[in-house]
């Protein structure tokens, strides 16, 4: 078993805020790693696999690589679609400790607070800058990965000091209340004209009978959206998100990062031994949730609206991605072929902004100094695969130059 050494949970909220009762907080490696592992996925997207496999038609393997690094139209998951839950999930691991630490240095639960309330805000500002590149004027939009955890984390933040009862108890209600209000909301008729509101004629995707309340922008999200979404300026209306995403699947989203938060807890108490097992049966019992609300009928998953079953769904796969992650570096020991992935995991921040600010620029110079032709070496169909490549080396480069400088964004 492993050498780890991480705080035991304090039993109580008066543990949890007495600043004498910490020990020092020793940084958590499988959490690590598997954060980079998530940012990685994120910045391979420059890789385009869909586009090389469209480019070999019939070809199993890149038909394989570029379904799970693309999105599923609706109900389903790839890959891909683990990218957002895991990010979210980890701000919950990392919550325990974070708290730990700032108690340890003296902080109080107002000053920790008030900072949670300001990383809110940084994250949701954060996000709307972010989507409001090549747009004319400010693009108000709180349906990406930063906005959707800013908008949740004071809830995380205070349910961080609340007893695992409190958290468990949130977590339920959360699901329930909000799938309850959607199937509350009038589901579409027959005639619905679904091409009012973006969703192609004859789309294959949209569910019949109960199941039709989570239908693609004709739900209780879309409708919440229409009306939340006008109030701010916008260079036309807002009638619907092309890809069906939504503001109010922050709320879901906070019982990912609930999870999270419940996994956190569970490293400390545990410590220092890891508690396998408990991440094992949470990631069966998740997963098996989540698809038996689908197949039932209750609840389908799909992970761009956030339905309460691809909360459970998800929240299971990333359990599980956390079980393989410390049992392979903790539990096993192998912890140096884990480096790469620290080195982005330690710096999440600055690797999602460089993903999105560099992106264009580093295209840009690869393709300027060194032309077209060196990544077309194994043929036209392999150059995004090769050029993308570069780009994302030179996203790990960045990365590791201020890794050895010790220059973490924070926020």
């Amino acid at each position: 078993m492993s050498d780890i050494a991480i705080p035991v949970t304090p039993k109580s909220e008066i543990d949890i805020i007495a600043p004498a009762k910490q020990q020092a907080v020793v940084r958590n490696v499988a959490v690590d790693a598997y954060r980079g592992l998530v940012m990685v996925l994120m910045m391979a997207e420059v890789l385009h696999l869909a586009q090389v496999a469209r480019a070999y038609p019939g070809n199993l393997f890149w038909a394989f690589l570029g379904f799970n690094q693309t999105h599923v139209e609706w109900f389903g998951c790839s890959l891909h679609d683990t990218i957002q839950p895991g990010f979210s999930f980890l701000v919950g691991v990392a919550l325990p400790y974070s708290i730990a630490s700032r108690v340890r240095r003296g902080a109080t639960f107002n000053r920790l607070f008030a900072h949670a309330l300001w990383r809110s805000f940084l994250l949701i500002a954060l996000g709307i800058f972010l989507r409001s590149i090549d747009h004319s004027q400010t693009y108000f939009t709180f349906e990406d990965t930063l906005t959707q955890i800013g908008l949740g984390y004071p809830f995380l933040f205070l349910l961080g000091f609340r007893s695992t009862r409190w958290q468990w108890g949130t977590f339920a209600a959360i699901l329930f209340g909000y799938w309850l209000a959607w199937a509350l909301y009038p589901a579409p008729g027959a005639n619905f004209d679904y091409t009012a509101v973006g969703v192609p004629a004859h789309w294959p995707h949209n569910f019949t009978g109960f199941a039709s309340h989570w239908n693609k922008n004709s739900n209780l999200g879309n409708a919440f959206d229409q009306w939340f979404l006008n109030l701010f300026p916008r260079a036309h209306p807002f009638v619907d998100n092309g890809g069906g995403y939504l503001t109010l699947s922050f709320i879901p989203t906070l019982g990912t990062m609930i999870l999270g938060l419940a996994a956190g807890r569970w490293f400390r108490s545990f410590a220092p031994k890891i508690p396998l097992k408990r991440f094992l049966i949470a990631g069966v019992a998740g997963i098996g949730l989540g698809l038996l609300l689908h197949y039932t009928g209750i609840c389908p998953v799909v992970k761009r609206i956030w339905t309460p079953s691809w909360t459970l769904f998800s929240g299971g796969i990333c359990f599980l991605f956390l079980a393989a992650f410390s049992w392979i570096i903790d539990v096993k020991g192998y912890r140096k072929w884990a480096f790469p992935l620290v080195v982005v995991g330690m710096n999440s921040i600055a690797a999602y902004m460089i993903a999105h600010l560099f992106k264009g620029f580093i295209y840009g110079t690869f393709r300027t100094h060194l032309g077209e032709r060196p990544f077309q070496i194994l043929g036209v169909g392999l150059e995004p695969l090769l050029l993308g490549g570069a780009v994302l080396l030179s996203y790990w480069v960045i990365l590791f130059w201020m890794y050895r400088r010790k220059l973490f964004l924070k926020i």
